[in-house]
């Protein structure tokens, strides 16, 4: 049975990913700081709390719970949204989501890897705000450097987890009605992570480092 772990699993596109997957007939270990009851009611996974990406403690008291199980794909959702345009500027809010949208998927990763089987797979969750070619009205300057951050990440991942045979995969979910978005997105969480479930089943090692919309499309760097 596949094993997947995702981490920020209580709402939204991470909830989504343990139900999906879960119906499919894999094996899900769900992490999150705080539960949900909608986590909850999912019943047969395994779910982690307490479990905050920026905390490196926090990071290896997971593994050591994981102990001998290894797992044959790790998504990383945990991410968040501030609002810092150029006219009300907040650096605080700036280095808040480079904190949790670049820095910890690569304290994660670095904390987790031993626990990944050879062959394994990685989804980083990131944007395509994070893309400089396709950035054709400025602004939410957090989100956007945090992103891209994110993105210089997973092609690294990919160059230096290839000899382990790990392939990364940075995956763009569409603007998607949850939480984060107020519910302003243009696609249901379900058909998000319908996509993304694809191209996580699409991706392998001579793909590993790409940057993919969940629909498929390839996106510009």
């Amino acid at each position: 049975m596949t094993r997947t772990l995702v981490l920020g699993s209580n709402r939204g596109i991470g909830l989504e990913l343990c139900r999906q997957l879960q119906q499919r007939g894999e094996e899900i270990i769900a992490t999150c700081r705080r539960s949900s009851p909608e986590l909850e009611a999912l019943a047969g996974i395994y779910i982690h709390r307490d479990v905050d990406c920026t905390d490196v403690d926090s990071l290896r008291a997971l593994a050591r719970e994981l102990g001998s199980q290894r797992v044959d794909s790790l998504v990383v959702v945990a991410g968040i949204l501030r609002n810092t345009p150029f006219d009300d500027l907040d650096v605080e809010l700036v280095r808040e989501q480079f904190e949790v949208n670049a820095i910890a998927p690569l304290l994660a990763v670095h904390t987790l890897v031993d626990c990944l089987k050879p062959g394994a797979k990685i989804g980083l969750i990131t944007s395509r705000m994070g893309s400089m070619a396709d950035n054709t009205s400025g602004g939410s300057y957090g989100y956007r450097m945090s992103k891209a951050a994110l993105n210089m990440a997973g092609r690294s991942l990919a160059h230096d987890l290839k000899e382990r045979e790990i392939a990364v995969g940075l995956l763009h979910p569409g603007w998607v009605r949850t939480e984060m978005t107020k519910d302003t997105g243009n696609i249901d969480v379900s058909e998000s992570v319908t996509g993304l479930i694809e191209r996580l089943d699409a991706l392998n090692l001579e793909n590993s480092g790409s940057f993919w919309h969940q629909n498929g499309d390839a996106l510009p760097w």
